[in-house]
This record gives C-alpha cells, sequence and structure tokens, in this order.
C-alpha cells in the first residue's frame, strides 16, 4: 500500500519502535511509579527515557515540563480546560482542529468563556496583528495550531507567541501536525505550552500523546487520581508532571514513543523536513497540473507542512479516497478531517470537505508519481 494518510497517524515505524514496545510488554509490564521492584523501576526507566528523549528534541529546559497524555486530543484538554475560567476570554483561529474547538465551545456554554476566532488564510494562516487587535483585559489563553491539519499552513508561531508575551497571556500551541516534522525549540520560542500526538511525527504507537508546560505554570488537572507519589495528599499534587499522570501509564506505547523520537533525534529535524518537504512539493506540483482538480495548500515559497487537500470537479472527496484504496492501494483521508471551521473557510464544509494528502518521511518519489498518476486517471475518467 501507499500510505499518505500520515497527518491522521504514521504508518511506517522505525524498526526499534516496534522492538521497544514489544520488549516494554514482555520484559517490563510493571506499574511504574508503585513498587520498588525491579519491573516496576524498569518501567519507570522507560518513561524517564521518554521525557529526556522529548526533553532534547523540544529543546525544553526541564524534562518535568513535559507530561504524557493518551492522545493529543487529550492533551488539549488538559491544557484549555486546565487554564480556563467562567468568564475568560480565550482566542483561536479558524484553522483549529475539533479537539481545540469543541473544547472550547464547551466552555462558551458551560462557563461563560468569552471566545474570539481569528480568521486565516491558507498562504499566511492567521494575522499576528489579528491577534493584537483582539487582546482584552480578560485575555487569558491563546490557543493557535503550528500547522493546518486541512491545508498544511503554518502560522507565525513566534509572532504570535511574542506579543502573548508582552502582554502576560498564556500560549498554547497545538502541534499535531508539526511535532517531529518541524523544528521546535521551546527553549527559544514564546510558547508556554504545547500539545502534540505520539502516533504521529514522533513516530510511536497510538495511545500516546505529549503536553509541555513552562515551568511556572500550574494547571487545575483535567483528571485526578492515583500518581504513585504524595499519596497521603486528599487532592491532586502540585509536583509535575505527577499532577498530570493520574492513572497507569502507557508503557509500551510510551516506550515506542521514545524510539520513535531517538531516531528523529538521531536524523535531525532538518533532514525529515528537508524530505517530507521535497515530498509535498513534488505531489502538489504533480496535481495542480491536471485539469479538473482545485489544490488547497500554501502557495509556492511559502512555509507548508507536509499535508494539503484537493477537490476533483468530477467526483466526490468520498468517492475519490474509495477508488484510491480500492483500485490503485493508496490510503488518503476525504472529508472534513475534524476541522468544520477551516472547510467553512475553504468553502467546503457543505460539499463534503476534501481529499487530503500527508506523506511523511518514509514515503518515496515514485510512490508520489504513483499517487499523481492514479489522481490523473480519476480526473479524467470521473469514475472508474
Amino acid at each position: 500500500m501507499i500510505y499518505l494518510d500520515n497527518a491522521a497517524t504514521s504508518n511506517k515505524k522505525p524498526e526499534t519502535v516496534y522492538q521497544a514496545s514489544d520488549r516494554a510488554l514482555r520484559a517490563c509490564s510493571g506499574n511504574p511509579g508503585r513498587s520498588g521492584h525491579k519491573v516496576s523501576l524498569e518501567a519507570g526507566a522507560i518513561l524517564q527515557e521518554a521525557r529526556r528523549n522529548l526533553q532534547q528534541l523540544f529543546h525544553a529546559d526541564y524534562a518535568d515540563e513535559l507530561s504524557f497524555a493518551y492522545n493529543a486530543t487529550m492533551a488539549l484538554n488538559q491544557a484549555i480546560c486546565g487554564m480556563a475560567k467562567p468568564g475568560m476570554h480565550i482566542i483561536t483561529s479558524t484553522l483549529e482542529h475539533n479537539s481545540v474547538s469543541r473544547p472550547l465551545t464547551q466552555l462558551q456554554k458551560e462557563q461563560g468563556v468569552e471566545l474570539t476566532i481569528l480568521p486565516a488564510s491558507v498562504d499566511e494562516g492567521a494575522d499576528p496583528e489579528d491577534l493584537k487587535k483582539a487582546l482584552k483585559k480578560n485575555t487569558g489563553l491563546v490557543v493557535i495550531n503550528h500547522v493546518s491539519n486541512v491545508t498544511g499552513t503554518v502560522n507565525d508561531i513566534e509572532a504570535m507567541g511574542q506579543i502573548c508575551r508582552e502582554a502576560g497571556i498564556p500560549f498554547l500551541v497545538d502541534a499535531s501536525q508539526s511535532a517531529g516534522k518541524l523544528e521546535i525549540d521551546v527553549g527559544r520560542m514564546p510558547v508556554d505550552m504545547l500539545a502534540c500526538p505520539g502516533h504521529k511525527g514522533l513516530l510511536g504507537p497510538q495511545g500516546t500523546g505529549v503536553l509541555y508546560v513552562r515551568k511556572g505554570i500550574l494547571l487545575n488537572p483535567l483528571l485526578s487520581g492515583g500518581t504513585g507519589s504524595f499519596s497521603e495528599l486528599p487532592e491532586q499534587p502540585e509536583a509535575v508532571p505527577d499532577r498530570y499522570e493520574s492513572g497507569t501509564q502507557n508503557v509500551p506505547g510510551i516506550a515506542g514513543l521514545a524510539a520513535g523520537v531517538r531516531f528523529l533525534l538521531d536524523t535531525g529535524a532538518a533532514e525529515v523536513e528537508k524530505k517530507e518537504s521535497m515530498l509535498t512539493e513534488r505531489l502538489i506540483e504533480g496535481l495542480s497540473s491536471l485539469p479538473g482538480i482545485t489544490v488547497y495548500a500554501p502557495g509556492p515559497g511559502k512555509r507548508r507542512g507536509s499535508v494539503f487537500s484537493v477537490r476533483l470537479e468530477s467526483a466526490e472527496p468520498q468517492e475519490v479516497s474509495m477508488i484510491l484504496d480500492s483500485a490503485f492501494d493508496i490510503a488518503v483521508r476525504a472529508g472534513l478531517h475534524c476541522a468544520p471551521w477551516a472547510h467553512r473557510m475553504l468553502q467546503t464544509l457543505d460539499k463534503g470537505g476534501t481529499v487530503r494528502f500527508s506523506p511523511d518521511f518514509f514515503n518515496t518519489e515514485e510512490e508520489i508519481d504513483a499517487a499523481i498518476s492514479a489522481m490523473e486517471e480519476i480526473a479524467r475518467e470521473g469514475s472508474l
């Protein structure tokens, strides 16, 4: 199969990821932080290794600024709900995923949170100047994604983060489509919180997610329960990352995540971005040249992530996706991609959305060319 649905989850992993998860299941299946025996200590060591690898990848000052979640959705909910207060003003953008828009909408309904949704363009994303103009006295949080999961648009999170830093407002970045794919330096960037999945660009297994919270920020915990520490306290401890890690962690998943991040560290972020950018550019150029196809991606010369969308005049997105799968053994994703605000911006919300392509580091130029040929045939025939 030619797998071009990496924006949903990565498919091919480094062999070390499979080996690490398998070893954790077989030999390190103790409960980390709960006991003093060897198996428990080995499980705890896996979590610490993963935390140190993530600290190195994101250039965090401290390893305990990174906590584990079960996916990016959980990490984002921890950050958003853990920061929100009744009547607070929160700013976000029209490019956001439902993992951001739905918690914000729920907070708006249940806690009277005031919400500002910044407009955006495919080429530039949300305008930092619009963010500056939207700030209010009661603004308590800004949530922006790094890369759109529909168009690959890259937001200027450094400029936006600097505006937030100068105003003393916490800045949360959804790095679901950029972690492991673009260079992220939270030690240098004015980012206060960052959430991402472990199973996409970080190349780990499903059931893993990461939340970075800068030292000095203390969130209300999303979950309360056993942490294996401070058990005498009636409430969640303030010590991090324990505060955000109630319950038994996904040790086999985190073991694979540690291996995936180690692969990225050994390969280099610049090399990953270089190859993915080349493959994405090749695919966009090939599809843009075909008649009857509209491409939704930042234009030439614009930085973009390794994800973008298209629509065919002659076939609906779901039909195109099914034909690619059944006739060409190519995996993509059709629909709204859990991002209805973005599709409203593209005017595709009421048209069944788009067909999304998302290559990654393990794809080849031959696979990209095969996808272009398949789309050319579908565009020519209308359906097969």
